[in-house]
């Protein structure tokens, strides 16, 4: 049996004999499949989820918990728990929660309960875990190694945004620009060209509370061009610079700057991978961006459903068929073409989007899906997901890895082989 786990007003986990835990697949509640929970891993932790109640299953049946069941004298009201997962590892069912209560903080909720004492998430491993274990960042060192970086580049804006990511919002692209190693980031856009209902840097009030502030004004050429020919150079095999990242907008809105960031850092050094992680909608500064030579693109798609995309993304002069444009211009130029798509159990693994999905992937010549949890709260999302079922994501995979043989299906970004 696996029980439910809930959380006290003080934060406590607990849980309670003959509750077992549900999962959550869209709006459906669902029982965990055999073989779908694993060992919570290293790296994930646990976060209440205020106002939303718990469903287990009891002796009665499926039933929420509305209330401390060790405290019913009281009325102590009990809160679901989920598991944020560290990278590698892809959620199969949210938690089973009720729609009730205040918006939730934008975060990739997983079910998550206890078996013989021992915690266990509905997830599974889609790739590797250790480059971007949580125990190699915020470590004792980085204090140092930020202020290093600004005497290396004084009055640079850029390190000094980054310093803000990396202290304030515990970013690991930001943190790597400092540690000297793998995927830093090179954010430069302070505006976007969609309003997605599920942005981690500017959400309208009604929304869900914004994780981090948006960058408010672009870095200057040089500034930006330092920064990434000196990770570049001195990064190692694995180095890559991304434009696009939580902090700003749609970083092709800066085509200019970011084509003669290209230039100029070729310029200096030819090691390592240049990539722009963007929503792909304003073609012609993708364009620019891949005729300047720009190794990699990851375009961000909740859906190739152009109902379900426009309700989500909610872009502004473009639509979905600018994307696929874009794509497609990229991997005539011979650009690595890769899909960040935003995982949502009850979504994507309908048979109708995998269908969708798959014809996406051929149509673009598409040669990587990276699986991103998608960070948004149940209640938010479920006002724009229309009535349906999902195979699960488990299954789901299988049959993307069946009818996509050639297709890379992992979590994270590439260095590009030149």
């Amino acid at each position: 049996m696996v029980r439910m786990l809930f959380a006290n007003i003080t934060g406590e986990w607990l849980d309670f004999p003959d509750w077992e835990m549900l999962g959550r697949s869209g709006s459906q509640i669902v029982e965990p499949e055999a073989g779908e929970l694993i060992p919570l891993p290293q790296g994930a932790t646990l976060v209440a989820m205020p106002g939303r109640y718990p469903i287990g299953k009891n002796p009665t049946g499926y039933q929420l918990l509305n209330y401390n069941p060790y405290k019913p004298n009281q009325k102590e009201a009990a809160w679901a728990v989920g598991a944020l997962l560290p990278q590698g590892f892809t959620r199969t069912l949210l938690p089973a929660v009720t729609d009730t209560g205040p918006n939730l903080p934008l975060l990739g909720y997983a079910a998550v309960g206890i078996k013989k004492g021992r915690l266990v998430v509905a997830a599974i491993q889609t790739d590797e875990h250790c480059q971007w274990h949580p125990k190699h960042y915020n470590t004792k060192e980085l204090d140092k190694l930020i202020k290093l970086r600004q005497k290396q580049f004084p009055g640079n804006s850029l390190i000094n945004q980054l310093a803000l990511c990396a202290r304030e919002y515990g970013c690991f692209t930001a943190q790597n620009i400092f540690y000297g190693r793998l995927e830093g980031g090179l954010p430069v856009s302070p505006v976007c060209n969609a309003n997605c209902l599920g942005c981690i840097s500017q959400q309208a009030a009604e929304c869900c509370p914004a994780p981090q502030r948006r960058l408010v004004t672009p870095p200057q050429l040089q500034e930006v061009a330092e920064v990434a020919a000196n990770h570049l150079a001195n990064g190692g095999p694995k180095a890559i610079v991304s434009f696009g990242q939580g902090c700003e907008g749609e970083p092709s809105l800066q085509s200019n700057l970011i084509a003669q960031v290209i230039k100029k850092v070729r310029q200096q050094t030819k090691n390592g991978t240049i990539n722009i992680n963007t929503n792909a909608g304003y073609t012609e500064g993708i364009k620019e961006i891949v005729t300047a030579g720009i190794d990699s693109l990851r375009v961000s798609l909740i859906s190739p459903n152009d109902q379900i995309y426009t309700a989500y993304h909610r872009p502004m002069e473009y639509n979905l068929q600018n994307v696929k444009e874009s794509m497609q211009f990229a991997r005539a130029a011979g650009t690595w073409v890769s899909l960040n798509l935003l995982t949502y159990p009850g979504l994507n693994d309908r048979e109708e989007e995998i269908e969708a999905l798959v014809d996406l992937v051929k149509a673009c010549d598409i040669q990587q899906i990276q699986l991103r949890n998608l960070n948004i709260d149940p209640k938010v999302i479920s006002q724009i997901i229309p009535e349906g079922i999902g195979i699960g994501i488990p299954q789901m995979l299988q049959e993307l890895k069946i009818r996509l043989p050639r297709v890379v299906l992992g979590n994270y970004s590439r260095p590009v082989a030149k």
